[in-house]
């Protein structure tokens, strides 16, 4: 007892700074809970090394894991069709093969795609996360969509060297632009908690004209997806709280309840959209004299 009493006399320093340092960090995030909680939960290399660890292990003893070349193949195709269904939608073009090819390759060189697999996954909560198992290492950075093999996920909240932090359409957070297929209305995707099947897509013009089993996809008007990536098919409408729209509900094509492998969109086009938008929003913020 003597000896423990000395032990502790002897590094009593140490201790006390040991203890400072936790108050400190549990302070520091305890008043960042957005970031704090993501960060300390799922995009540190250690809890994405343990993730990753449980991920694969449930991997190889379940079913369900998706190819990531075929994710990757099915989101290149989809793009590609979604893009020459809008250029023949345009009555010149119908009869000039020649044009459509010309242009179809200098709009899908401008995606890179990274391929990546779900590490941990959350469908219960208001405001869900998905971690990813490539980070920054990987080229992946924050305001990047995220889509699977069978439409869109979410996109990128904040990256690590090895692992990101993804926010999906099951989240409150979560508002991406939407349309109805071939009929350019457009709306925005929200999630309203519950089924993690079921999403809306308000904003619809009243005298939109569409069809319950319509396919919704990703209008291209946001910053971060690109045009033609499939969202899900009209269930039901209702009208808004306001009467002046209509707000579709919709069955989302992705089952996020068995999401395994992904692809990271990288945009060119997308990046340099967003630092001029940052270069605007600096531009006009007030100047100090």
């Amino acid at each position: 007892m003597r000896n423990l009493i000395e032990f502790l006399k002897k590094y009593s320093y140490w201790f006390v700074f040991l203890l400072l340092e936790i108050v400190s960090l549990v302070l520091m995030f305890q008043f960042n809970n957005y970031q704090g909680s993501v960060w300390f939960t799922s995009a540190n290399y250690i809890s994405g090394f343990v993730y990753e660890a449980d991920s694969k292990i449930g991997a190889f003893f379940g079913q369900g894991a998706v190819n990531e070349q075929l994710t990757e193949r099915n989101l290149a195709l989809e793009q590609e069709v979604a893009m020459l269904r809008e250029q023949l939608y345009d009555e010149k073009l119908k009869n000039d093969s020649t044009l459509v090819d010309s242009v179809r390759m200098p709009v899908l060189s401008q995606y890179k795609l990274i391929p990546a697999k779900v590490i941990s996954n959350s469908i219960d909560k208001a405001d869900n996360f998905i971690t990813l198992d490539k980070g920054i290492y990987d080229g992946v950075g924050p305001d990047m969509a995220v889509a699977s093999g069978n439409g869109v996920v979410g996109v990128v909240f904040m990256a690590s060297g090895h692992y990101s932090v993804v926010i999906p359409v099951l989240s409150t957070k979560s508002n991406i632009s939407c349309a109805i297929q071939n009929k350019r209305y457009f709306g925005y995707l929200r999630w309203r908690g519950g089924a993690s099947d079921v999403a809306y897509v308000d904003d619809i013009p009243r005298h939109a004209k569409f069809e319950k089993g319509d396919t919704v996809v990703t209008s291209g008007y946001s910053s971060m997806f690109p045009a033609g990536i499939l969202v899900g098919r009209i269930i039901d409408y209702e009208d808004s709280d306001d009467g002046l729209s209509y707000k579709l509900k919709v069955r989302l094509s992705t089952d996020f309840g068995r999401l395994r492998d992904v692809c990271i969109i990288d945009d060119k086009a997308v990046r340099e959209k967003l630092e001029l938008l940052r270069q605007a929003t600096d531009s006009i913020k007030p100047k100090s004299i």
